[in-house]
């Protein structure tokens, strides 16, 4: 899989969708089914494992810029009337 492919996400949205309505009739509890339980944890392998290489990509990128410099200077607050 690279990181252009469409992420399936379906499995997050319906987990979401079960607590959303879970929540909404007061039920104590969400059960899931192995089948759903694992295409849950998958998905979400795979999400976090897609950000973590858009993340190191960024860093690489962004590694030889300047820095930036942050100059905050501290009056006491005198000036807020």
């Amino acid at each position: 899989m690279s990181a252009s492919d469409a992420l399936n996400t379906i499995p997050i949205q319906q987990y979401l969708q079960q607590v959303k309505t879970a929540d909404a009739s007061k039920q104590r509890e969400v059960r899931l089914t192995i089948e759903q339980a694992k295409g849950l944890a998958f998905t979400l392998g795979i999400v976090m494992s897609r950000l973590e290489g858009d993340l190191e990509q960024f860093v690489k990128a962004n590694k030889g810029s300047s820095e930036e410099i942050i100059e905050v200077k501290l009056d006491g607050g005198g000036g807020w009337k």
